[in-house]
């Protein structure tokens, strides 16, 4: 079974050649102004808003992920549209995009069904906090092999634990998906998205619910958990909102990219 697109054409472009001029440009961007950082993350936190918006924050980390020398990716992202308990799997054969097909990792996918007993909730998945990461990984990683991981009403520990059970796979990488806050004026979404920012940077566990406002902070508090007992260390990679953009600073939301590591 084919996991359909379901927001080509909303949240990024349905035209492979459209998302890759987006691409280039962001990558060019980049380039002009720093030099990209020569790291293997083991995981890695990227938005999922439409790419006009958050794919600049998102290319940085896609392609530092591009240095990994992982074979399997696991894209874990909140759920927006469909309420269920825990965290549903899925259980596709490959994961469309405009680049082409995505195949999955059944293997990885089986394991990871019977160590957590995982159902799969078919209509959570058509859901674009995972879905825009799919280009991404089909462009800069188009030999990787995915798994997507929709949660709802889920907790840190349940989450950290499956990250960690991937992680434990030395070719494996994983990518949390989350925007920051929403809707605020630029001063006050600053200052709510630093600290998540500074709970990320610093992987402080206490930080994280002192005002975060982040839609996926269970996964981000999954993934520091598993950083700390793992001992990786992060690098943030990029922060922004769309008012640098849309230059409306009245309405804003935030957007984030970090990665996780191996110490040296």
């Amino acid at each position: 079974m084919k996991r359909n697109m379901s927001v080509a054409g909303t949240f990024y472009p349905a035209n492979s050649t459209e998302i890759k001029r987006y691409f280039t440009h962001f990558s060019a961007l980049y380039d002009e102004r720093k030099k990209l950082p020569q790291i293997k993350p083991r995981a890695i936190i990227v938005p999922h808003a439409g790419y006009v918006y958050s794919g600049y924050t998102a290319d940085i980390a896609y392609r530092m992920l591009q240095n990994a020398g992982i074979k399997t990716v696991i894209v874990l992202g909140p759920s927006h549209r469909v309420a269920f308990e825990g965290v549903s799997l899925g259980k596709y054969e490959s994961y469309e995009t405009p680049f082409g097909a995505i195949e999955a990792d059944e293997i990885v996918t089986k394991e990871i069904a019977e160590e957590f007993e995982l159902a799969f909730i078919e209509q959570a998945h058509a859901e674009h906090s995972t879905e825009v990461q799919f280009p991404f990984i089909k462009y800069y990683l188009p030999d990787v092999r995915l798994i997507e991981l929709v949660y709802s009403d889920a907790t840190p520990f349940l989450l950290s634990k499956i990250i960690e059970f991937v992680l434990e796979k030395k070719d494996c990488g994983v990518i949390i998906s989350t925007d920051l806050s929403h809707f605020y004026t630029q001063q006050e979404a600053n200052q709510l998205d630093n600290i998540c920012l500074n709970a990320i940077e610093n992987l402080d566990l206490k930080a994280l619910h002192k005002g975060c406002e982040a839609c996926g902070k269970t996964g981000v508090e999954a993934m520091l958990q598993t950083a700390i007992k793992m001992e990786l260390q992060t690098q943030l990679l990029d922060y922004r909102t769309s008012a640098d953009v849309s230059g409306d600073m009245s309405r804003v939301v935030g957007y984030a990219s970090a990665c996780f590591m191996d110490k040296n």
